[in-house]
């Protein structure tokens, strides 16, 4: 199996978007998570970066997430607003 090296987070009140990819951008996991299964989520994975959207939740969540070892960025509202623009229109792949 290949390994995960990044991980994108989407943060919500109760159900958070995964989605992980390799080094050669292969997507590796692409799922939902309950809130109570985020943590344990990550335990499960060797070290990788993970990056999610700054808003009021994201630090907490950055640290627990650091706290298992994993490299967190938190990129502005602004930014993942338009990467997920241009990716639901099919004008840019991820990699």
């Amino acid at each position: 199996m290949k390994k995960i090296t990044t991980v994108g987070l989407d943060l919500a009140k109760s159900v958070f978007q995964v989605h992980g990819i390799a080094e050669e951008g292969d997507v590796i996991v692409r799922r939902a998570l309950r809130r109570s299964q985020v943590l344990d989520f990550f335990r499960t994975l060797q070290p990788c970066l993970v990056g999610m959207e700054a808003c009021g939740s994201a630090h907490y969540w950055a640290r627990e997430i650091q706290a298992l070892g994993h490299t967190v960025r938190m990129m502005p509202p602004a930014y993942v607003k338009a990467y997920v623009k241009a990716i639901s229109s099919g004008t840019v792949k991820t990699t």
